[in-house]
């Protein structure tokens, strides 16, 4: 069997395509596997990191700012789609699948009008435009949210989650009887320059509270954060780091965590069943960030500090709720429940039964 993969962008469209992909040679050890994405993206190097081929496009991002500016992002798709039928004929797949992003937009276009089936996987509440476009076209449409008939067709659509490390299994809540609270506070691998202002000017409340924090700014910011904390004194009940390589564990010793709203996040601590308060990043397409923390906050299974509001509010919220028990038992009970489990093997299986139907 042969499959073709395509997306990418950012991490958040490159790790499930990579853990798809990771599944498919679980499930068809003799699977032949090629990926698609666009020259000069983090795609590039991300995935034969992970062992996989992949094959450039010119694809570039329409500019919605300056319109006048795509001819020749119109030009650069035609010979992006140009290329990846040449792919096609030369690699033969028996499916594609795509994540999102602009590579996805050309390979999984051409595939289908060359008469491939293909799956889609939507990673965020609220649909990107590369999957809107390619819905009619698309055999199967995994996604992780409910409600999503509201941007595809409802015969397609299957409940898988979003792939992430499957193996984070969720711990007795809550994790320590006794003993200070534990915040953690991530903002991403670059951090997120909203968060950690907040945190910054609430370190004397955070060490007046007692509780132990760790706090991860990011390797942008994490400089100006050391910066922040040691003008503070010091104080011994926060750690400061620009980046978190034990993830694992620092979930399993948090009553509450502090997070940006990517799908991954969410699914993991959806997995892990984790307190949260979500402050949705204003600087994505479509504010998908907030419709994912909605999907939650409307269950009452997190909290959401909006972004413009986290100055005055991140840090107040926090310590009145990591000392709320009844409010954090309730938080972990309803986020659980919107756990999916083994999301990168269930796409896998869609995916090689989709590919079955293309001998």
């Amino acid at each position: 069997m042969r499959y073709l993969i395509s997306g990418g962008g950012t991490g958040g469209h490159i790790f499930p395509a990579v853990s798809i992909a990771n599944a498919l040679k679980e499930l068809d050890p003799n699977a032949e596997i090629l990926f698609v994405g666009a020259l000069g993206r983090m795609e590039m190097e991300r995935v034969p990191q992970a062992g996989y081929r992949i094959i450039g496009l010119p694809v570039r991002g329409f500019n919605r700012a300056q319109p006048w500016k795509n001819v020749s992002v119109l030009i650069d798709l035609m010979k992006s789609i140009r290329q990846v039928k040449n792919i096609i004929r030369d690699f033969q797949p028996n499916v594609g699948v795509g994540v999102g992003g602009y590579a996805s937009g050309a390979a999984m276009w051409a595939a289908a009008n060359m008469g491939i089936p293909i799956l889609l996987q939507e990673q965020n509440g609220f649909a990107g435009v590369t999957n809107k476009i390619l819905k009619d076209k698309a055999s199967k449409i995994c996604v992780a949210y409910e409600g999503m008939e509201r941007f595809f067709p409802a015969d397609k659509i299957i409940l898988t989650g979003n792939p992430v490390r499957q193996n984070l299994k969720p711990h007795p809540y809550p994790p320590h009887k006794g003993g200070d609270k534990y915040l953690l506070i991530i903002g991403g691998s670059l951090g997120a320059r909203t968060i950690n202002e907040a945190v910054a000017a609430g370190i004397p409340a955070l060490q007046a509270a007692g509780i132990h924090a760790v706090w991860q700014t990011g390797k942008t910011y994490y400089e100006k954060c050391k910066a922040a904390w040691e003008a503070a004194g010091s104080p011994a009940n926060i750690e400061v780091h620009d980046f978190l390589s034990d993830m694992p564990d620092q979930y399993a010793n948090a009553d509450l965590v502090i997070s940006r709203a990517g799908a991954s996040s969410i699914s993991e601590l959806c997995l892990l069943g984790k307190p949260a308060i979500l402050v949705p990043s204003p600087n994505v397409a479509e504010d998908h960030q907030t419709h994912n923390a909605m999907a939650l906050v409307n269950k009452d299974a997190a909290v959401l500090v909006r972004d413009a509001d986290a100055a005055d509010q991140l840090i107040t919220t926090a310590l009145d709720l990591i000392q709320d028990d009844k409010r954090l038992e309730g938080l972990h009970t309803n986020i659980l429940k919107l756990a999916q489990k083994d999301s990168a093997k269930r796409i896998a299986e869609e995916v090689i039964a989709l590919a079955k139907t293309h001998l």
